[in-house]
């Protein structure tokens, strides 16, 4: 092939022309991406799947060299340029008209300080010349077509006002914004609950209908692949091992470790409460429990006083002793208000108590009545990043409990406790020389929701609540830290409040299950009833989107 180019011989319907990619950073001689080939059809699906770590994220942003610090070789044809030898002047024009990126966490891909309308707002007044004012309705129709109901109200509003779905259409509407020729979606799903999945997916593929649109996928969520893409891409250490057709692959997987990844599902592998902990005192028990926001009233009533929004509707429920009871529903459809409200962190009208006693609130929200209940219900976050200050080490975060609930404790005491417990997840100094004294950035997401969860175990609660703890990590991690919650649940009796859109998760872990929909409680009970059996028809089609269940 010497003398001949090779977007020359390429097919005509050749989007995107990737060679011999290889990708290095300066403080590591091994490539982080090494002899990386496929290409990408006008209108194709492309998925690119793999675990944490096996040099998707790095293999994507590199095609519009987005890596700082990092050197790049190889050849990334576009209709005949090659992106590797374009200007910094030339590729500014490729990124957002011909490649848009779409990003995992939509909070930090969004400014706070701009309303989401006028974010959007700006791309297209920038790309496309256009007026303040087109750019705007520009803006309220991009929201409208991603599924945003009242987009021109939602287009007023900031980062923080919206739900995380929400919030990730925003930015998928910011992307489109300019029609690109290739959409590169760096899971752009993972935060988002089964129906909004489908949704964004079903969007996707309307837009790649109707203007020929391709799409680059990064994932770890192999449903996702079967039911979007039409090929797929499997990395490990930053090769490719294997790539084709969907059904090819998936259905007669080659590599051995292709073969891993699709027998990555979780593992059922809970105790049944029976005896002690069907007869103790219940975790949580709740009653009529109900949560209130105030809303600014428009006209001269919001001069005077506020309105209220009902985020949850008055609920009854239990959780005993080494139970788990999952809360699934659609974003918003009120899970967090809930967890926030069992955490203290929010008012709540009813009756809620965490062993059998009631938080007091909102004037003595710091007491020491409070301040004895904090350490009976801890918390672990879905994205273990963003949870971990980058500023403190595994040390300080992990022990950063027992400065308030073992204030009386020696030094020395405290880090033998932070040590066990770090062990106890799976973290030891002979694994990790020097552990107390890294910083998060220093591990891998599983890791770092491994810390995450001894920071909550430190103080020995009774109850964790666990807000989507595994929906940002790939397959076989996330395998990992549900096997880890279901030792430390057997081990120590512990009680989960389980808030997922995973239904696969929900198979995995829980006794019981309450179904939300915009605030009530529309069907729960026994897991297997609920899989297997859902009464009503939201359940229906949130178990038959998963593979479960019989829709009516």
């Amino acid at each position: 092939m010497s003398g001949v180019k090779r977007h020359e011989i390429a097919d005509r319907d050749v989007l995107l022309d990737v060679h011999n990619l290889q990708v290095t950073f300066a403080a590591n001689e091994t490539p982080a991406v090494q002899g990386v080939n496929f290409r990408i059809h006008r209108g194709e699906k492309l998925a690119l799947v793999g675990e944490s770590g096996s040099g998707k994220s790095v293999t994507a942003l590199s095609l519009l060299r987005l890596l700082e610090g990092a050197q790049l070789s190889g050849q990334v044809m576009l209709e005949g340029r090659d992106l590797l030898q374009l200007s910094p002047r030339e590729l500014q024009r490729v990124r957002g008209d011909a490649i848009a990126v779409v990003f995992q966490e939509p909070m930090t891909a969004l400014n706070p300080l701009m309303t989401v309308g006028r974010q959007i707002a700006e791309v297209v007044e920038l790309k496309q010349g256009v007026s303040k004012k087109q750019a705007w309705q520009e803006a309220i129709a991009l929201l409208a077509q991603t599924g945003i109901p009242e987009p021109q109200r939602r287009a007023t509003a900031y980062p923080h006002q919206l739900s995380g779905g929400q919030r990730q259409r925003a930015v998928i509407a910011m992307a489109l914004a300019n029609r690109p020729a290739l959409l590169i979606a760096d899971e752009p799903t993972t935060a988002l609950d089964v129906h909004l999945r489908m949704q964004i997916l079903e969007l996707l593929s309307q837009l790649q209908q109707t203007t020929g649109m391709a799409v680059l996928m990064i994932t770890h969520d192999l449903n996702l692949v079967r039911q979007f893409a039409d090929t797929v891409a499997v990395m490990q250490n930053g090769h490719i091992l294997e790539q084709g057709p969907v059904q090819q692959v998936f259905g007669m997987p080659q590599h051995v470790y292709t073969e891993r990844l699709i027998e990555s599902r979780p593992v059922r592998d809970v105790a049944t409460p029976v005896g002690e902990a069907l007869n103790a005192n219940p975790c949580l028990a709740a009653a009529a429990l109900q949560v209130y926001y105030d809303v600014p009233q428009t006209g001269v009533r919001g001069w005077f006083r506020k309105g209220q929004f009902q985020a949850v509707a008055p609920m009854d429920f239990v959780l005993q002793p080494c139970e788990t009871l999952a809360v699934v529903g659609e974003s918003g459809s009120g899970k967090t208000t809930l967890a926030q409200a069992v955490l203290g962190l929010l008012p709540a009208q009813g009756t809620l108590e965490v062993m059998g006693q009631t938080w007091q609130q909102p004037s003595a929200r710091n007491s020491a009545h409070n301040k004895h209940l904090r350490k009976q219900v801890q918390v672990v976050f879905q994205d273990p990043f963003s949870a971990l200050s980058p500023r403190l080490t595994v040390g300080e975060i992990v022990g950063e409990g027992l400065l308030v609930h073992a204030a009386h404790a020696s030094a020395q005491d405290k880090r033998e406790r932070v040590l066990r417990m770090l062990a106890e997840v799976g973290l030891t100094q002979a694994q990790f020389p020097g552990l107390l004294e890294r910083y998060p950035h220093e591990f891998s997401g599983g890791q770092r929701q491994r810390i995450a969860i001894a920071r909550a175990l430190v103080v020995e609660p009774a109850v964790l609540v666990l807000d989507e703890p595994t929906s940002a990590l790939d397959a076989t991690i996330q395998q990992q830290v549900l096997a880890l919650l279901q030792r430390l649940q057997k081990e120590r009796g512990l009680a989960y409040l389980l808030i997922t859109h995973d239904v696969d998760v929900v198979k995995a872990m829980a006794h019981r299950v309450m179904v939300m929909k915009s605030g009530q409680v529309v069907e729960s009970g026994d897991v297997w009833q609920i899989l297997e059996q859902p009464q009503h028809p939201y359940t229906q089609a949130l178990v038959a989107a998963a593979g479960y269940g019989q829709p009516g």
